[in-house]
């Protein structure tokens, strides 16, 4: 006997802050790790975008840190009053095919923010375009769409593969 009922879909987002009052999902599927990292810790690199910060040694890796509130047209952090030593950060992983072979590669980048919250359920077909008008247009690449929670809280969904396009590129 099959069952016929329709299971809802529900998928795992982690909640992060990126400013006084703006919150934003990531797909938790697109995250490997969060980090606290000391201030000072991120090595600035001349002559990139104004949101890559530098890189961090993670794991013994190069990992690209990028503020995730500049990115997306905020206050850039280092504009911001904070007596915090050190950065909260996730690391996004997204899987993109190899050009070489037929093998996924997959790219790491560190997303600096807030602050991070917990983990909400969210069924991704609730996520809605956003009416324009409350858009900005530095938002709008990075952009899946809004989730309107049951209590009324609206919350921004990233799309983790814009963002890592959005990347410079620095592969030969």
């Amino acid at each position: 006997m099959t069952n016929d009922k329709h299971q809802i879909v529900r998928e795992q987002f982690l909640r992060l802050h990126l400013a006084l009052n703006t919150t934003a999902l990531l797909p938790l599927q697109q995250l490997t790790e969060v980090l606290t990292i000391p201030i000072g810790q991120i090595v600035p690199i001349p002559h990139m975008k104004p949101w890559v910060m530098g890189v961090y040694n993670w794991r013994g890796e190069v990992l690209w840190m990028v503020d995730l509130g500049h990115l997306v047209g905020l206050t850039p952090w280092y504009q911001k009053t904070s007596s915090a030593s050190t950065h909260k950060a996730v690391v996004l992983r997204v899987n993109r095919a190899s050009t070489s072979s037929t093998k996924e590669k997959s790219q790491m980048l560190g997303l600096v923010v807030k602050q991070i919250e917990d983990i909400e359920w969210c069924n991704p077909d609730a996520i809605q375009s956003p009416p324009s008008s409350t858009v900005t247009a530095e938002l709008v690449p990075f952009l899946r769409g809004y989730w309107l929670k049951t209590n009324g809280d609206i919350l921004t969904v990233l799309d983790g593969q814009a963002i890592m396009r959005a990347m410079p590129s620095h592969e030969q």
